[in-house]
């Protein structure tokens, strides 16, 4: 045992100065940032501005407003896309007021790739994505974002995703695990939407839905050097209680 611990730190040493840490850390490291969040022991909401107005544009800002306001923030993620203004591109909803109306219109883009959807958050502490066309707004959403394209639709992966895709971009998105837990993830490199898809689906979502691509950014409290910066529109945030 003691031979074979000797033999790994060495050839992690000579990784090290072969590839450099950061690239080490690349090859050894999941492919994947990801949380699972129990909306039964964690809050879930969105984020967009503050009580004055003001956007909270990065995972730095929302981090230092969630602690002033004594919450931790755990994890957090850009969820959804965002116009030249920051407006959210689509349904925002917050704390049960509609900030922005559905989207059901067609136009270039990924959140224009049908079918897209709608993750929403119900006053009863669930989570749901489904597509555009089948969201209803019953009076229980608390939370809500519009966004596109769906990644996996009642187990199946999106139908114009290609194996093999040469389009590879980092990828954040979403989706419902079959306890009713959140998956928050985002690629550690660039990846095909078929790939990413298929990850979600592995975890044994039937639903998921992408969020954004290159922009993205994670911030993980329990990451050595998290993500803390990023110019979004729509956060979505996983917090406690401080202590």
């Amino acid at each position: 045992m003691n031979k074979f611990r000797l033999l790994l730190a060495a050839l992690t040493v000579a990784l090290v100065v072969r590839f450099g840490w950061h690239l080490y850390q690349m090859a050894t490291q999941p492919a994947f940032i990801s949380y699972r969040a129990d909306l039964r022991r964690h809050q879930l909401r969105l984020y967009w501005k503050d009580e004055r107005n003001r956007r909270f544009g990065s995972l730095e800002g929302l981090k230092k407003w969630l602690a002033a306001h004594q919450q931790k923030l755990v994890f957090a993620m850009n969820a959804g896309m965002f116009n030249p203004g920051y407006a959210p591109q689509g349904l925002f909803i917050e704390g049960s007021k509609v900030i922005t109306p559905l989207d059901t219109t067609s136009g270039p883009g990924n959140f224009y790739l049908k079918p897209n959807g709608v993750l929403y958050l119900n006053t009863d502490t669930t989570a749901h994505i489904c597509q555009t066309a089948a969201f209803r707004n019953d009076g229980q959403v608390a939370f809500a974002t519009q966004s596109g394209p769906m990644l996996v639709v009642d187990g199946q992966i999106h139908p114009a995703f290609t194996r093999g895709s040469a389009n590879r971009q980092i990828r954040n998105g979403v989706g419902i695990l079959p306890n009713g837990h959140v998956l928050l993830a985002m690629s550690r490199t660039k990846i095909s939407f078929y790939d990413f898809a298929e990850y979600f689906r592995q975890a044994g979502c039937r639903q998921a839905l992408y969020l954004d691509g290159f922009v993205s950014r994670t911030y993980e409290h329990s990451s050595v050097q998290p993500q803390n910066d990023g110019d979004f529109g729509v956060i979505i945030g996983v917090t406690v209680p401080r202590r």
